[in-house]
């Protein structure tokens, strides 16, 4: 008799069980189906990249950026919209880099370069120097200031090719572009050119930010091209005495007054637990921004959007967030961060967009192990719609101030493969996103979104 009822029990959960995937199937489907026919959100990344342009913390573009997503916010449907003041860095790369090597017969080779984020200028009469290069931080410090002083540093950090994901090569060799300009400066160098950050080999130069450290000085650092960095390797390894010649005019200006931008639908049972999808709003200055990050803007949106449209009603209140200043100061994460502390905020769970809208492949999860379990029971839900990674690793650089307050984090994981053939280059265009990879993330988005605010974690 025992024997008989628990086969009853255990076959009425299953059957429930199956119930509820099947419901959920046909609500992903739903927001699947709406996205991919009805999305807003390539022609808002049109909008954000043509009429508004590059969206450097503290420029003109990137306040007309912020009103247009408050726009966007408010037209997809969310119950409130509203700005958080932040004070950002504004700097400002100033008229075209130049700069060229000088061969030993005295012919200069001119260089496809661009000013590191937050660099110090040159001044008008440039810099030129001998050049000494490192291909790791071990060889800099063997070369010591007997070996640096006075010259400029050839950062020849190469992306390890071997790593097929591409983020950990990145990783890896973005060292000598952050914290390299500031370690050659303790040893007396005058200026740095860092290797671009790139995995492809072409003459486009890739920007991103250094970081100084106040203890020693700032000196002026560039990127170069990847072909330039194949070529000037090649001249080095002739053991010929080279000379560089660079000229920027950069400019640290005051921090200027901006916004994170917010939209909400308002929980109908906890609207105190908050779930938060975003992506950040500013980008660099030398191109649209659109893989990086106007994709992940317009992708949080849409799940505004979507939730609206199919009339799903989340239990959780669910913000779409526009942080500003990831790329050179992250001070909108950490103004979300503070203020979500001064009001006693309750953050559930927090998604970014951060990777490019590339064809989704899954999610990295930054939570408690039994969460990450829970999350990869749905996984079947998402197979369809080509995610199949749930990864334990980090989330995102907005979102990630959020960990302090225990909220479970997550990041949206498109195929890498492309993704730093344009990062922080002049490449990084709309025409470079595909309106069907671009709505396959945020409709995998909004079903994560949908299924945690369903079940919890």
């Amino acid at each position: 008799m025992l024997q008989k009822t628990v086969i009853l029990v255990l076959a009425s959960l299953l059957s429930l069980v199956a119930t509820a995937q099947k419901e959920d199937s046909i609500a992903f489907k739903k927001i699947a189906d709406n996205i991919l026919i009805h999305g807003t959100a390539y022609e808002n990344l049109r909008h954000i990249c043509k009429k508004i342009g590059p969206r450097l913390s503290g420029s003109a573009q990137a306040q007309k950026a912020v009103e247009a997503t408050a726009k966007m916010l408010r037209d997809a449907g969310a119950d409130t919209v509203y700005l958080q003041p932040c004070m950002v860095p504004h700097w400002v790369r100033g008229v075209k880099e130049v700069g060229y090597i000088t061969l030993p017969n005295g012919t200069k080779y001119p260089l496809n370069l661009c000013s590191l984020g937050n660099s110090e200028g040159t001044g008008l009469k440039g810099i030129n120097a001998s050049i000494v290069q490192v291909n790791n931080f071990e060889q800099l410090n063997q070369l010591g200031k007997k070996g640096i002083k006075g010259k400029i540093v050839f950062f020849n950090f190469e992306m390890n090719p071997t790593y097929i994901a591409t983020f950990n090569a990145y990783g890896e060799s973005g060292r000598s572009r952050t914290a390299g300009p500031s370690l050659a400066a303790s040893y007396g160098a005058v200026g740095v050119m860092v290797r671009s950050l790139a995995s492809n080999f072409d003459d486009y130069p890739h920007t991103g930010v250094t970081i100084y450290n106040d203890s020693f000085p700032k000196i002026p650092a560039v990127a170069i091209s990847t072909n330039n960095a194949i070529w000037l390797t090649k001249q080095l390894a002739k053991n010929q005495t080279l000379t560089a010649y660079f000229k920027n005019t950069c400019t640290m200006l005051p921090d200027a007054p901006s916004f994170n931008v917010v939209g909400e639908i308002r929980g109908s049972i906890l609207p105190k637990e908050i779930i938060t999808v975003g992506g950040h709003l500013d980008s660099w200055d030398l191109a649209e921004g659109a893989q990086d990050d106007g994709a992940g803007c317009v992708q949080s949106i849409e799940v505004i959007r979507v939730f609206k449209a199919t009339g799903i009603r989340p239990k959780r209140t669910v913000r779409a967030v526009m942080f500003m200043n990831e790329e050179n100061g992250g001070r909108g994460g950490d103004k979300y961060l503070e203020l979500a502390l001064l009001n006693k905020e309750n953050h559930f769970f927090a998604l970014e967009s951060d990777a490019g809208g590339f064809t989704p492949r899954g999610f990295s999860l930054e939570m408690k192990e039994e969460q990450i379990n829970k999350i990869k029971e749905w996984k079947n839900l998402f197979y369809p719609y080509g995610v199949y990674d749930f990864s334990a690793a980090g989330s995102g650089a907005d979102i990630g101030p959020l960990k302090v307050t225990g909220a479970a984090l997550a990041g949206l994981r498109p195929d890498s493969q492309r993704y730093f053939d344009v990062h922080h280059a002049s490449t990084d265009i709309f025409e470079n996103v595909s309106r069907r990879e671009l709505h396959m993330g945020a409709l995998n988005m909004a079903g994560l979104i949908y299924l945690v605010d369903k079940y919890g974690l």
